[in-house]
This record gives structure tokens, sequence and C-alpha cells, in this order.
């Protein structure tokens, strides 16, 4: 029988670096001001734009898989409020950079509903801009600083106009 600890250290310890590979520190730069933990102010919304429910978060970064990666894993709602705001998901992305896109290739997976969407991510210099491959949603980083940033979950309607799904308000952990 496999000790299950001990295969999630090993797992763990394979997953995370401590810093990106040389030949990627300049492709993965828009991406080293997320590296850490973030506490999130997370709100839904409805077709509308009207809020319709909101809880606490947490979000936790890191380089991965040598310095290859990014990867993150954001929790809505937080651990600490899962007692009052009941269970939610846990969700993973893993981005990696392409050179022949000059743009990163980032997949998310929610777990609790099964659901796997691949994006192609570019960055400005104040933004970082995540466009679904399989439908019509983008996600955005903007406001990014040392101590926070914002993010949001927008669809295009048929039409294109926009429709804000979801926001997070990150506050880095001490």
């Amino acid at each position: 029988m496999t000790d299950g600890a001990a295969a999630a250290r090993t797992l763990a310890g394979l997953m995370v670096a401590d810093n990106p590979r040389p030949e990627f520190a300049d492709a993965f730069r828009p991406f080293a001001p997320l590296i850490g933990s973030w506490d999130l102010d997370v709100a839904w919304y409805d077709d509308s734009g009207a809020i319709t429910r909101q809880t606490k978060g947490e979000w936790h970064f890191a380089w991965a898989l040598d310095g290859r990666a990014v990867a993150d894993v954001w929790i809505t709602p937080s651990r600490a409020a899962r007692a009052t705001d009941g269970d939610g998901e846990w969700g993973l992305s893993v981005r990696i950079y392409d050179p022949e896109l000059q743009a990163f290739r980032s997949t998310w997976m929610g777990p609790k509903a099964a659901f796997v969407m691949p994006f192609i991510a570019r960055a400005t210099a104040d933004t970082i801009t995540l466009e679904s491959q399989i439908a019509n949603t983008r996600w955005e980083f903007t406001g990014i600083t040392a101590t926070g940033f914002h993010w949001r979950n927008e669809d295009l309607d048929a039409e294109g106009n926009v429709i804000l799904r979801q926001t997070f308000v990150a506050t880095r952990q001490p």
C-alpha cells in the first residue's frame, strides 16, 4: 500500500519550483508579481450586472514544473469561509510560454463541475488577458501591484456585448 502523505509531499516537491528557469524569466515577467498567496473578495453578477452573491476566497500562485510554468490554485469560498458559505470550487491553472505564439497557453481545471477551459494569455505593461479557446470568455488581471490586483471573468454574447460574470479583488496575504 502506498503512503498517501509521502506521495503528496513528493508530488508537491516536483510540482513547485523556486524560480522560473533563466530562459523563461523574461517571458514570465508579467506573472512574477502574482507569485504568492492572496485573499479575495469575490462577487458574481447576473446578466444585468447586479451582484448576486459575494464571498471570501483565496488564490495561490507559484513557479512550477522545474520553472517552466506558472501554476495557481484559487479557492472560493475560502477555506475559512466554507463553514458559513458552503462548498465551492478549487480551480487549478497551469500556464506555459509558447515562443511560437509569443503568448502563454493556459489551462484552467475546475474539478467540482469537471470543467476544463484552455486559454491563450497575452500581457501588456499593466494587464494580463486570457481568452478562452472554447467559449466566448475572457479573464483579465488588471491593476497588478505588490499588494493587490483585480481580476474579472467576462463573457461575450452573440452581439459582442461584454457580460461581467465574476470579479476578484485580491490583497496579498501577510
